[in-house]
């Protein structure tokens, strides 16, 4: 095995990178003397950062992708090899750096040696389990966690060499480049490769890898064709209300436990995710039909059904990730009528969120009165309605009511204006 390691070490330190954007991550996360793990969605830059943290820091020798062909006999039992060789290639250091270590089971017990020997370990995974069930006996207090997300839209600009500036915000040239580079972004989604080349191939390859390595083999699951059905169902109805059971009804399952296992593999892979409608009861939150967001809209189009109100349901969901890249636990409100996003930060509810596409005299009635139903329930004096046509802010009923356009919602944190 050390001979391996040797040259597949080697290999990976001679690959060059191809032309990338740095991503932001927190200083304190990097300075920190905890293990810092970077989970997220396959191919949306974490190797990228792990590459940017590793050429900011003085040790950076100790780096080693797992995922990687040859190393597919790689156990728990050959970690040890793997330390010895590293200190006869480059000298003794203290500073690990390994991607996609998630393909190793038991590998948190090679991480905690490590730690407890004083060394600093930087781990990337696309699994959200990392997070969870592995670190919780092994790990428990001895990490931080930073979960990465495919491009936001400024990402997007800065990928595409496209400078925006203050002035952008408000002149007709200005606004009207970006409204339209948004408008290929809520289609193109925010995966770094896809963005360069448009090659559909390779979306269908990061969705094999997501499904067939990630969650059939990983979970060792044989049922192919109930997990591919219930993928494409799910891709195609976006934003939209479904039971367990339901879904097990929909795919042919007879079980509604065996789905949500099903649901919970694709969740852990950050493929998709689940919102609940919100209630002070638990019981009540976890029985009440959910609604599912994919983590990027190229991806949608590409698995599912190309549905005709597509656009609607992209915005959402592309407000839906921003939401979560921003850190924000979010449930969707429904009573008399419904809000789309209902936003937790520190237990508290924050925020009411409607998105509308097209927001016109003949929707703005509906829109409105799910965001003011969810405002007087929660106590909320401002409300938001995100959409691609207009700006406004008007008061109704003694509440505060924004009309924001998308695009500079989701730059609102990476332009002065």
């Amino acid at each position: 095995m050390k001979a391996v390691l040797k040259q597949v070490i080697y290999d990976q330190q001679k690959l060059e990178s191809k032309k990338t954007v740095p991503r932001h991550i927190p200083e304190h996360l990097i300075d920190c003397p905890e293990v810092l793990i970077i989970s997220g969605v396959r191919r949306c830059g974490k190797s990228v950062l792990l590459k940017q943290i590793r050429e900011e820091l003085p040790e950076k020798d100790y780096f080693l992708n797992f995922d990687d062909d040859r190393l597919a006999k790689f156990t728990v039992d050959h970690f040890q090899s793997l330390y010895e060789v590293f200190i006869e290639l480059f000298g003794e250091q203290k500073t690990f750096y390994f991607d996609e270590i998630q393909n190793i089971k038991g590998w948190e017990l090679f991480v905690r040696r490590l730690y407890d020997n004083g060394s600093k370990v930087f781990i990337t995974g696309s699994n959200a389990n990392m997070l969870s069930r592995e670190l919780g006996t092994h790990l428990t207090g001895r990490y931080c966690a930073y979960e990465l997300y495919p491009f936001s839209f400024a990402g997007y600009l800065e990928l595409l060499e496209i400078q925006i500036i203050k002035e952008d915000f408000y002149t007709t040239t200005g606004v009207s480049k970006l409204s339209r580079n948004f408008n290929h972004y809520l289609s193109d989604g925010g995966f770094p490769q896809f963005i360069v080349t448009k090659n559909p191939d390779y979306l269908k390859t990061l969705y094999e890898s997501i499904v067939y390595k990630d969650v059939l083999v990983r979970n060792k699951l044989t049922n192919e064709k109930e997990m591919i059905e219930l993928v494409y169902y799910l891709a195609s109805n976006i934003s939209r209300l479904s039971s367990y059971s339901s879904l097990a009804r929909t795919i042919g399952l007879k079980h509604a436990a065996t789905l949500k296992n099903y649901v919970g593999f694709l969740e852990n892979t950050y493929l998709l995710f689940q919102i609940p409608k919100f209630d002070y009861s638990l019981n009540k939150q976890m029985a009440n039909a959910k609604k599912t967001y994919f983590i990027d809209n190229a991806l949608i189009q590409k698995i599912g059904f190309n549905f005709s109100d597509n656009l609607g349901r992209l915005l959402e969901n592309l407000v839906f990730i921003e939401l979560k890249r921003r850190g924000y636990e979010v449930f969707y409100y429904a009573e008399t009528s419904e809000c789309d996003f209902i936003i937790r930060k520190d237990n508290k509810i924050i925020q009411a969120i409607q998105v509308c596409y097209s927001l016109d005299e003949e929707n703005k009635s509906r829109e409105q009165k799910g965001l003011l139903d969810a405002m007087n329930f929660f106590g909320l004096q401002t409300g938001l309605i995100i959409t691609t046509n207009k700006e406004d802010e008007y008061m109704v009923a003694g509440k505060n009511i924004q009309v924001r356009l998308v695009w500079k919602w989701l730059l609102e944190n990476s332009v002065e204006v």
